[in-house]
């Protein structure tokens, strides 16, 4: 087990009165264990937490009217459990669909950033005559991660699976929805995964991965090979990245600053 602190740092300029909801808290996971933690503002604000019903995601919401700087401060300690071995993992088998529990289903389908249904045909001649199970699933890692280049400022947040795969770049995000669409194409189901990780020479920032369902169980991937996955303390969990947001506003805000930082 390793134990990680965590600073998250938000500064904002609220040009009107503006409805925030704030995922960044640690995730409430089999992976990890809170702890402690701590969430402070430099403004007296009334601020309440809730669960969204499908992923149990954390979430902050509060109000906050016209001012020049409004800023939000997250400090938790976690430990992050260890994962299966490798020698585990590449044992894990795909799960025929008729097998898959209910609450999977969701996991299987076309989304907004993940258009699967669009990478079918490819999906099937790349990696359709690969044995199924957790071998397959790291190729397609290793195909993205040999394929598409990290570049920042290459996507925005319209890019979907598809546009990746043909500019042949993108951001974590991006490597994340190719691998989800991926497997979903596959008949595998897969998700997006967000959370905070240390990564040398980067400039401090959330990172997403994704997980695919093996053997009645969620095991993680990163594209991007940026940093361990079992390094990584999760925030939340989603069909994609429409689920995970660090930060939904309703109003008109300017972000002046965005510092998340982990280390052991």
């Amino acid at each position: 087990m390793t134990t990680y602190q965590i600073q998250c740092h938000l500064k904002y300029k609220v040009v009107q009165p503006t409805e925030f909801i704030f995922m960044l808290q640690a995730a409430h996971h089999s992976d990890q264990k809170i702890l402690e933690e701590q969430l402070s503002f430099n403004l007296p604000v009334a601020w309440h937490e809730f669960q969204d019903a499908q992923h149990q995601n954390r979430h902050v919401r509060l109000q906050v009217e016209p001012c020049e700087t409004f800023e939000l401060n997250y400090t938790a300690t976690v430990v992050r459990h260890p994962s299966l071995s490798l020698e585990l993992q590449q044992g894990l088998k795909e799960v025929a669909i008729p097998e898959l529990p209910d609450e999977v289903l969701p996991y299987l389908l076309a989304s907004r950033y993940c258009n699967s249904d669009l990478l079918l045909e490819m999906a099937k001649r790349s990696f359709g005559w690969m044995t199924p199970g957790y071998t397959r699933v790291k190729a397609i890692e290793q195909w993205i991660y040999n394929n598409i280049f990290y570049v920042s400022g290459s996507s925005d947040q319209f890019t979907t699976a598809t546009d990746v795969l043909v500019h042949r770049a993108g951001v974590c995000r991006d490597f994340a929805h190719l691998g989800i669409a991926l497997c979903r194409a596959l008949g595998i189901p897969a998700r997006m995964v967000v959370g905070y990780v240390e990564i040398e020479k980067f400039l401090p920032d959330f990172h997403a991965i994704f997980e695919a369902y093996l053997d009645g169980g969620w095991v993680q991937f990163d594209p991007t090979r940026l940093a361990p996955v079992e390094n990584l303390i999760r925030i939340g969990t989603g069909v994609d990245a429409g689920d995970v947001a660090f930060s939904t506003y309703y109003g008109e805000v300017e972000l002046l600053k965005i510092q998340p930082l982990i280390q052991t």
